[in-house]
């Protein structure tokens, strides 16, 4: 090619990642779009917004089920339009953002805005704009996340009231662009309607999204949890028909006092499980993005595929009204063909039935032959430009670390730091810290028993010795291996009775469903070997920063390491 003619693109150095998207969207893919009208049949084009956009979270169930609850939880805080009650309040799609004044911005208004990445919105009319609010608060959390709360799914015969706008397809633009799709559940209401059914089918394109939240669960003992959970199971199951298990998150996500707190270990995990993943959301939300391109642009090349393939068969004059209704009808082969000759995998293929009811109203004497070039282009964005720009995203990543590496002050995210109320707090490897008598000691008497009856030499007892006893508590031999790393605090090979205490101890802590620690807390050192801190420069727990250091820094990562 004439070098004029050379696309250059993938010669340009980007300053970030979201900056390269940008480009090689509107100039190698953008057009691919254009010319077969892809923004017709699946979605609209992306505009600078949508790649500078904070990571959003779409809430989706049903009435009652604590959508709005969930992200006052979150916040901490009430936010403008705020409606909680039993009844369905929330009418309106609403986006909680970050804003220095707090208030609220009416849909018409919001997506006028080309810093909101709500623009596209527009095709869906004033029924809907009128149900579209943005609600602006000055919130720690929302400097990284925005939250959108959708109006409650109806069910019985409240589903057949018409809401004047498409409200699946309304859920399904937020779903493309968003980066965590909490469904909720009430732990009491556990029917699917018809409506809920067609939402969650929509959202199903975006499923690696998904995460599946089973709220008000202190409401119930946990022998009705244990049947709750199955028969949410089996009802996800006939709906998503997926033979994989989804991730199901358990809890109670309000500030009321626990009516059944029997389970509160439970929600423990389970919250900090779930918050944890809200809280990577910024860190990995250029990768989605980035991953969000790549499905783009496979589709992209399959429907031109599709498109081609429907004008090369059209007849150049007469009986082109019958034709048309034909490749309609027999769509299933054209995808077969396209299929077979260009060895594309099906999953890559948009939806056979809302594909034909799409064409139903297209002219095909309009759309466009098959350019190879454009194709060719765009596999070149796929096979160079992405994965330079995948290059680049460590570095992103480690940049934003090094920027917001300092908890989020006010939020839930961090509002138990360095308090006794965060997880494992009090509890587990930090149990004991603070206290002026060494914890272990609590159980000493049953220890030095165990110590004497193995007949310790000068005072110690030999690995061999050791290992006899320590292997009745049947854990595997790489956590009993951890045991002893950690309990030899002296390194000589032997255990004295203080440090035959710590493997018991630790021991215990493992057997109760506890993490072990990586390094040795300054609490958990025997105070014989407190000397051992300055004169071997043996340092245990080296997170001074806070009294109740959390668990993350001292877990171990894996016990098949």
């Amino acid at each position: 090619m004439p070098f004029w003619k050379k696309d250059r693109v993938h010669e340009e150095i980007y300053n970030n990642v979201a900056e390269g998207l940008r480009s090689v969207y509107k100039t190698k893919l953008m057009p691919l779009e254009e010319t077969y009208k892809f923004h017709e049949f699946h979605s609209p084009p992306l505009d600078d917004s949508d790649f500078e956009a904070k990571p959003m979270v779409l809430l989706v169930g049903q009435y009652s089920v604590g959508k709005t609850s969930f992200i006052r939880y979150v916040l901490n805080e009430d936010f403008p339009g705020i409606r909680i009650g039993p009844e369905p309040t929330t009418d309106s799609f609403i986006a909680v953002m970050h804003g220095q004044n707090n208030g609220t911005v009416p849909g018409n208004a919001l997506v006028v805005d080309p810093s909101k990445p709500f623009r596209c919105l527009t095709k869906f009319g004033n029924a809907f704009l009128n149900r579209f609010v943005c609600s602006n608060v000055k919130n720690d959390v929302l400097e990284s996340i925005t939250f959108i709360d959708t109006p409650g799914i109806l069910s019985g015969e409240k589903q057949r009231v018409d809401r004047g706008y498409e409200f699946s397809q309304v859920l399904e633009w937020f779903a493309d662009r968003c980066d965590r799709i909490l469904l909720l559940f009430d732990a009491h209401k556990l029917d699917i309607s018809d409506e809920l059914k067609r939402c969650i089918e929509v959202l199903k394109r975006n499923d690696d999204k998904i995460r599946i939240v089973l709220n008000k669960a202190d409401m119930i003992d946990h022998q009705e949890l244990m049947r709750v959970y199955g028969a949410l199971m089996w009802s996800l199951g006939k709906v998503l028909n997926t033979p994989e298990v989804c991730r199901v998150y358990v809890g109670s996500f309000w500030s009321k006092p626990l009516h059944f707190d029997s389970n509160r270990r439970l929600f423990e995990l389970e919250t900090k499980d779930l918050l944890d993943d809200l809280e990577s959301l910024p860190k990995t939300a250029t990768l989605r993005k980035l991953n969000d391109l790549i499905k783009r642009a496979r589709l992209a090349k399959v429907h031109a595929l599709i498109i081609s393939e429907l004008k090369e068969n059209m007849p150049s004059v007469f009986g082109k009204d019958s034709k048309r209704k034909e490749l309609i009808s027999k769509l299933s082969i054209v995808y077969e063909k396209i299929q077979r000759e260009q060895n594309i995998p099906l999953g890559d293929f948009p939806k056979l039935d809302r594909m034909q009811e799409i064409l139903k109203n297209m002219d095909f004497t309009k759309f466009k032959p098959l350019d190879r070039k454009q194709l060719e282009r765009v596999d070149r964005m796929l096979s160079e430009d992405v994965p330079k720009l995948m290059n680049m995203i460590p570095q992103e990543e480690k940049t934003y670390l090094e920027i917001h590496d300092r908890p989020i002050s006010g939020s839930t995210f961090n509002d138990q730091q360095a308090t006794p109320f965060e997880f494992g707090g009090v509890e587990g490897v930090n149990a004991g810290i603070g206290e002026h008598e060494w914890i272990v000691n609590r159980q000493r008497d049953e220890y030095d028993k165990v110590f004497q009856s193995l007949q310790p030499i000068s005072g110690k007892i030999t690995g061999a010795a050791a290992k006899q006893e320590m292997i009745k508590s049947k854990l595997p031999n790489n956590v009993l291996g951890r045991v002893w790393k950690l309990s030899d605090v002296d390194k000589d090979g032997m255990l004295d009775i203080d440090e035959w205490a710590l493997s018991q101890h630790l021991i215990k802590l493992k057997l109760d469903g506890h993490e072990l620690p990586n390094t040795l807390p300054d609490h958990l050192v025997p105070p014989s070997k407190k000397d051992l801190l300055s004169t071997n420069g043996f340092h245990g727990n080296t997170n001074s920063s806070s009294l109740y250091p959390s668990i993350k820094s001292h877990v171990d990562r894996g016990d098949h390491e």
